[in-house]
């Protein structure tokens, strides 16, 4: 494995993540304990050592799991970020909740929820720019780092990839952005991660095998249950898709490299990345997941001809 310094916060995380939404049940499939636990467990064992989670990755499900694995664990040994600013109700049903008595109490209930008694990256979850205009949100956080329950804060940018709350990341406090960014999705490229380098922001890319779709397991004609969270998408939307993917990895990926490694390391390929942040329903793809590190420092450039 390998690490980067996330930005200004000083903290090292390791080049791959293990992102959790799919521990609240949204992708198709209700997770137990145990196997939270093997997976976290796996990616401890391979050197990682970044969990991001959400509020409303389930009712703070996600982050129960987390913290029933982290209360049987060495705390100290892993750097743990969520989110706020939505309210689960029910399968693929949240309402945002932005303000500060609302964020404060979700911040009480992670903290529970986690079993921790402090969060390393609070992140501001995919709201919009109205929502992040409000000082009474950033200075009641300000508070609760001073009080030693959040060492960090994150952005996690919604698809607009908002430039405004970009680049006014550092008058709220935040030290961190989070993207989607992804082969298919190339927008950060372009205004966030110059701005992103420039401030000295950790960057995190969410979504880096976009959604599974580079992860070579799928081909067009695919579709998937009511349960997950894709079934959103229009199946012409799934399939063009998968053709992207499916010529990217016929004319992009070297032979031998598989195309979720290779779709991985692509990200961190990128100067402005500090890790990403991929899914994993099992012990077997937090596996996979990992080896894309040894793709970083290889001496292949045509890994990155794109």
């Amino acid at each position: 494995m390998q690490y980067r310094k996330l930005g200004k916060t000083g903290m090292k995380v390791s080049v791959i993540g293990v992102g959790t939404w799919q521990f609240g049940g949204e992708w198709g499939h209700d997770y137990t304990q145990s196997e939270v636990d093997r997976i976290l467990h796996k990616a401890k064992d391979l050197g990682i050592n970044f969990i991001d989670t959400a509020e409303c990755y389930g009712d703070h499900l996600s982050e129960s799991f987390i913290g029933d694995y982290l209360s049987r664990d060495n705390r100290e040994d892993w750097v743990v970020a969520t989110k706020f600013g939505h309210h689960f109700h029910s399968h693929m049903n949240r309402t945002n909740q932005y303000g500060a008595p609302e964020v404060l109490k979700q911040l009480d209930d992670s903290l529970r929820a986690l079993k921790t008694e402090y969060i390393d990256l609070y992140q501001f979850h995919s709201g919009d720019d109205e929502a992040f205009n409000n000082d009474a949100l950033w200075t009641m956080l300000d508070k609760q780092k001073e009080a030693g329950k959040i060492r960090h804060i994150g952005l996690s940018l919604n698809k607009s990839n908002s430039m405004h709350q970009t680049t006014n990341a550092a008058d709220i406090g935040a030290s961190v952005i989070q993207v989607v960014y992804n082969r298919l999705d190339r927008g950060p490229e372009q205004d966030v991660f110059p701005s992103c380098t420039q401030q000295n922001l950790g960057v995190l890319a969410r979504v880096p095998l976009a959604s599974g779709l580079l992860s070579g397991k799928y081909k067009p004609g695919t579709s998937f249950a009511d349960n997950d969270v894709r079934h959103r998408h229009e199946q012409q939307f799934i399939d063009d898709r998968l053709q992207q993917a499916e010529h990217i990895r016929q004319s992009e990926v070297p032979e031998g490299v598989s195309l979720a490694e290779w779709a991985l390391a692509w990200c961190l390929r990128h100067d402005a990345v500090t890790s990403v942040i991929p899914g994993c329903k099992n012990e077997a793809q937090v596996e996979a997941n990992a080896r894309a590190a040894r793709l970083v420092s290889a001496d292949h450039p045509q890994l990155w001809q794109n």
